[in-house]
């Protein structure tokens, strides 16, 4: 059965941290327009994660040993929130930050650790997950790419397709299997770690209805890897994949992909004095629905610094978290719609109408909702 989890709040002592984080975002985005930050954690820019990485903000929850800030998952949750409400261009670093190096530095070997991970705090290592595939999709248990022994490692053939800013990335985590076939599922699965400029390896971006391509076909066509190239136990990749996916479902990046919107739209009401009912309880609801989201988010992180593994209660999360960020899309659009009167800027314009055709995948990426409320189905002892 699923354990409920406690309100929890951010300790007090990372208030001065927040204002440092806000303070740096609001000089270099200052000249940032909404319709460019509702990419959210989409935008990639390297030098700018760079940025970060000169100030130690990457790898936070790394030890010190390893080249990070050796803080716990309160720190890392107060600056990713401060990055997503302001819309900072994050992509190209946030795999590797979020749960890249703390897999390699749970699951790793020495040399691994002391590999990847500083170039990942000094922002020099990006990496992209390899999850889904084509006719697999969220069931990451059917996937048909392989790694075999050889005499050199392991020979990987296959492909893996919305791979997020895999055109960015250095490195990917994927998950293959090692032994047995589709129809053994769980079994035989395993996670490598691939050098994206290997020999055999094709990366092809997929242009998205906004003419941008945040996702990637991978091919993978005799990649030769080496031995060191396994993470953690063959066979146990299901197990490793799952806490990995705590990280990825858990974090604040599930609430605030349409905060510029929202912001925005806020921004404009308010200039043109155009408080009613309808409009102070819609602003009320979303508002009150982002708090508890927060909250949630909040209570898993507890769990992340407890040592523990909440896949459900990150699902949990994930999944509301995805469905409120597309009704904040579908509410504004509603509203506006409702006041033809109502003279919006270009700029809000602009930012509702990349938001309306970006926000169906908010829903897809990290498990979709069939998958995701099948875990937690599980959690709950119902299936």
């Amino acid at each position: 059965m699923l354990k409920p989890l406690d309100y929890v709040s951010e300790p007090e002592a990372l208030d001065s941290f927040r204002v440092q984080v806000r303070q740096f975002l609001d000089e270099q985005m200052a000249s940032t327009p909404p319709s460019e930050r509702a990419r959210s954690w989409m935008g990639a820019d390297e030098s700018f994660s760079r940025k970060l990485a000169e100030r130690g903000w990457l790898g936070l929850t790394i030890p010190q040993s390893h080249g990070g800030a050796g803080k716990d998952y309160f720190s890392r949750f107060v600056l990713s929130e401060e990055l997503l409400v302001a819309g900072a261009p994050v992509a190209a670093h946030w795999i590797a930050d979020r749960q890249s190096a703390p897999l390699v530095m749970r699951y790793g070997t020495d040399d691994q650790k002391s590999f990847y991970v500083p170039r990942v705090c000094r922002g020099e290592a990006f990496f992209c997950i390899g999850m889904s595939e084509p006719n697999s999709g969220s069931d990451l248990a059917s996937i048909r790419t392989r790694a075999e022994r050889n005499e050199k490692g392991w020979l990987l053939n296959g492909s893996k397709i919305w791979t997020t800013v895999a055109h960015h990335c250095h490195y990917m985590i994927a998950l293959v299997r090692t032994s047995g076939q589709a129809a053994d599922r769980h079994r035989g699965l395993s996670q490598m770690i691939v050098d994206l400029s290997l020999p055999g390896v094709t990366v092809r971006p997929i242009v998205d209805m906004a003419g941008d391509a945040h996702f990637n076909e991978v091919f993978f066509e005799n990649v030769q890897l080496q031995e060191d190239a396994l993470i953690g136990t063959e066979g146990q990749g299901w197990e490793q994949v799952n806490a990995e996916l705590a990280f990825e479902r858990s974090g604040p990046e599930r609430i605030y992909s349409s905060m510029a919107l929202l912001r925005l739209w806020v921004d404009e009401v308010r200039a043109a004095r155009r408080s009613d009912a309808g409009t102070d309880c819609l602003l009320g609801q979303l508002l009150g629905e982002m708090a508890v989201l927060r909250g949630m988010s909040l209570a898993v992180t507890q769990e992340l610094v407890n040592g523990q593994s909440p896949a459900v209660q990150a699902s949990l999360v994930k999944d509301y978290g995805t469905d409120f960020e597309q009704k904040v899309i579908r509410e504004i659009a509603s509203w506006l719609a409702a006041r033809p009167d109502f003279e919006a800027s270009a700029e809000l314009i602009r930012t509702l109408a990349y938001l309306e055709q970006m926000g169906v995948t908010f829903s897809l990426r990290g498990g979709t909702r069939e998958i995701l409320r099948g875990i937690i189905a599980r959690g709950l002892g119902l299936r």
